[in-house]
């Protein structure tokens, strides 16, 4: 069993990111707290809005003490194959990428089992527009998931046609 190039360095790099997001959740609920003040404004476009997320991204499929425990279940399950994958990829962006989003799920994940609910505070918001409250460990995972797209998308080396290892193979 051989690590892919970049599994230590990923792993670090989410254990970096779980510290960061726990360290900030901390920061709100015990430093702020936002829970008791609800929200400050910040800037014109950006307030840190206390909201206890009981669901999955963006609020849906809240639910009973039954759907928590699948959610963390199911983000288990998700992180170990991440995880597998990680310590197979031998690409420098991918491997960051998945970090991110591991070190993402694992923040929130966190958050499931000490709060039962997953804590957001960050309200962006302009000209009317309200956009969803999030925090640092959704931010990883949707710069994560971007990443691997980009990488998927821009990587000539994963496209079909550069799929064998076996370069003699692909010429036949």
């Amino acid at each position: 069993m051989r690590f892919g190039s970049y599994f230590k360095i990923g792993l670090m790099v989410a254990v970096v990111l779980v510290a960061a997001d726990q360290a900030s959740k901390f920061w709100i609920i015990n430093g702020l707290k936002l829970p008791e003040l609800r929200t400050i404004e910040l800037l014109p476009f950006l307030n840190f809005t206390m909201v206890w997320n009981e669901g999955i991204s963006m609020g849906l499929i809240t639910g009973d003490e039954v759907g928590k425990w699948a959610l963390i279940a199911l983000t288990f399950a998700i992180t170990l194959w991440l995880v597998n994958w990680l310590r197979t990829t031998t690409e420098k962006l991918e491997a960051y990428a998945l970090a991110m989003i591991i070190g993402g799920a694992v923040g929130n994940v966190i958050d499931r089992f000490i709060h039962g609910a997953v804590v957001d505070f960050v309200h962006l918001h302009a000209w009317g527009y309200n956009f969803y409250v999030f925090n640092l460990a959704d931010s990883a995972i949707s710069i994560g998931a971007v990443l691997l797209l980009l990488d998927g998308l821009l990587a000539g080396r994963k496209s079909p046609k550069n799929a064998s290892k076996n370069p003699e193979a692909d010429a036949q």
